[in-house]
């Protein structure tokens, strides 16, 4: 079964807290993405020690979209993230490393590739990650479009290690969550389809009927 989880993509701590505040009703965990400008052509939050000040029920998923995550891994590991997720093409030498360091800190540990990387290279980590997830947009901006080679991607993928766990990042909205439902993804991470609605709820609600319904 497929699940939307909300992703929130901001600039600072306070957009932060007003998006935790406003889905912590509705949802159990939320994907928050990391971006300190290294990976990414913008920059977004990226502060861990924020996490610490923030009272919340929410579970927190960290996508770290930046390099040297070898040195700055340890910051995150703090005890309201529940997974952190990295990206091959920033620690390809130390990944099975970083993997194993982050199970053994009690995380959960997920490995992402970009969109140009072929899902082929994520096979030699099948056993250490926890969970693959494939950016279906360019790292960094909400509100992108899914890439056309997605839905194939997924579903090539899960074919080939279908009892693996697959998150989907980018252009998730109410027009491609069934596809990639459908394709083998287990979580979709939604983030302007969510929040740039006026009703957030009935957003997250629509979304995950689309997807269970796969």
């Amino acid at each position: 079964m497929s699940e939307i989880i909300p992703a929130i993509n901001v600039e600072n701590i306070d957009d932060l807290k007003n998006k935790i505040k406003l889905i912590e009703p509705y949802a159990k965990r939320v994907h928050i993405d990391v971006a300190d400008g290294t990976f990414t052509p913008n920059t977004l939050w990226h502060q861990a020690r924020d996490l610490m000040n923030i009272e919340t029920s929410l579970e927190f998923e960290v996508h770290l979209m930046i390099t040297d995550v070898s040195r700055r891994i340890q910051e995150w590991m703090l005890g309201n993230v529940k997974k952190i997720t990295f990206h091959l093409e920033a620690e390809s030498e130390d990944a099975h490393v970083l993997l194993k360091h982050i199970k053994d800190g009690g995380k959960e540990a997920g490995l992402g590739i970009l969109p140009n990387t072929p899902w082929e290279v994520l096979g030699p980590y099948a056993k250490e990650a926890d969970s693959f997830l494939l950016l279906a947009v360019n790292p960094g901006f909400s509100g992108q479009k899914m890439r056309e080679n997605t839905v194939d991607k997924i579903s090539r993928l899960h074919a080939s290690y279908p009892n693996f766990v697959i998150g989907v990042d980018g252009g998730v909205n109410a027009e491609t969550a069934k596809s990639l439902a459908d394709a083998g993804a287990n979580y979709l991470m939604a983030a302007s389809a969510i929040f740039g609605q006026n009703d957030i709820k009935k957003a997250l609600d629509n979304l995950n009927a689309l997807v269970k319904s796969a």
